[in-house]
């Protein structure tokens, strides 16, 4: 089954002899329960296809589909509304809120949304991620491979369709970074997960079902990876 779908996706920025062409046509799909990494140098325009896919930007022109529901032709509020409940955020920076501790940044979503956090599968998070003698921790008091942690049960706390990993083990050292794939890796499987994590280094996609490759705005499908 098609989780999402992109259709000649491109991003300009610029005009003239200024025009940068971020993304030129790009078209893929998902299916769901896959797990898709996404290669590339720095300024490939990996970062500005994931963005456009979580609707955190606007493309130029051409369509995202998630389920089916064209995002881009929603309302500006539904189109939040939708990427709250539906799309998990992994970033690169952790992005964790300071005051507030382990327990209190994975249920934030949840806050934010007005919902009831469902005791039982919060439990079942802290479990897998490591972190049930941290959950009162605060983000200063971890290191930076329990913080990243915490980031991906925040992202899969909603029980978001899709989730959009952007450089996750890149203030990683490489022990912390393995440990947080292997996460990554068990998530989708334990929970059908879909995801879609962008890194520039192949030993980290290699774990990924599937590997597609971003260069000057072009993407390229790298294929199934054998097992």
């Amino acid at each position: 089954m098609e989780l999402l779908k992109v259709e000649n996706l491109c991003k300009t920025y610029g005009s003239g002899e200024t025009r940068i062409e971020a993304l030129k046509n790009v078209s893929f799909s998902v299916a769901k329960g896959e797990f898709v990494a996404v290669v590339g140098e720095s300024g490939s325009g990996k970062s500005t296809l994931l963005n456009a896919i979580g609707a955190l930007d606007t493309p130029s022109s051409g369509r995202v589909f998630i389920d089916n529901k064209d995002i881009f032709s929603m309302k500006e509020e539904k189109l939040t509304i939708f990427r709250r409940r539906n799309i998990g955020f992994v970033f690169q920076a952790f992005n964790l809120i300071p005051e507030l501790n382990v327990e209190q940044n994975l249920l934030f979503p949840l806050l934010l949304d007005y919902k009831k956090p469902e005791p039982a599968y919060l439990e079942e998070i802290l479990d897998l991620l490591g972190l049930k003698n941290r959950r009162n921790h605060l983000p200063s008091q971890l290191s930076g491979g329990q913080q990243q942690r915490v980031a991906i049960g925040r992202a899969l706390i909603t029980h978001p369709m899709l989730v959009l990993a952007d450089e996750p083990t890149g203030n990683l050292d490489s022990k912390n970074s393995s440990d947080v794939i292997t996460l990554l890796k068990t998530m989708a499987r334990r929970y059908q997960q879909t995801i879609l994590m962008i890194t520039h280094n192949m030993n980290v996609a290699s774990v990924a079902d599937r590997v597609l490759q971003v260069s000057d705005g072009i993407l390229t499908d790298l294929g199934v990876r054998a097992e």
